[in-house]
């Protein structure tokens, strides 16, 4: 029992595709990662256990 050959055309699409898969992932890690720049650099975050550490 043997496969066929992958037709070209499967070739090129699974090129394209990992390709748009590739450039999806970088956007969402960007995305992410500039939220969190912002957040911190604007003071938004601050942990649970800051009030703990100040003594309040």
């Amino acid at each position: 029992m043997s496969f066929r050959e992958e037709h070209e055309l499967h070739k090129r699409r699974f090129g394209r595709n990992l390709g748009v898969a590739l450039v999806l992932v970088s956007f969402i890690v960007f995305i992410v990662f500039g939220l969190t720049v912002v957040k911190v650099t604007r003071g938004d975050y601050e942990p649970e256990n800051a009030s703990i550490q100040r003594g309040q």
